[in-house]
């Protein structure tokens, strides 16, 4: 009676761990390509993704945006839309290759 509770806990422990595991490495993933999003560009620090990507569209020719660091920098927005979007989609079909190599760990 006593070994089954004791593998029954185990179990427990260890199905537990697995899934703190796969959560913590999700937050990992989702931090790292974060964090390879940001770029320079006509000397302001931006970050790919769908926010920066839609003010571009909104904001045609050249303006005045403020990158990451509420920094005023005047840019041709076309140049930026067409970087941001390159960089932003390459790393989100990376991430989206490593959340699903985690995932299928679990």
């Amino acid at each position: 009676m006593w070994l089954s509770k004791n593998m029954n806990t185990e179990s427990l422990r260890q199905r537990i761990r697995t899934r703190f595991d796969h959560k913590q490495a999700r937050l990992v993933l989702k931090e790292t390509y974060q964090a390879k999003m940001i770029f320079a560009h006509n000397g302001g620090m931006w970050r790919a993704g769908p926010e920066l990507l839609n003010i571009c569209k909104l904001c045609a020719g050249e303006a005045v945006l403020q990158d990451i660091y509420d920094t005023p920098v005047k840019v041709d927005t076309g140049l930026l839309y067409n970087y941001a979007m390159e960089l932003w989609q390459e790393q989100m079909n990376a991430w989206l290759d490593e959340y699903d190599a985690v995932s299928q760990n679990r």
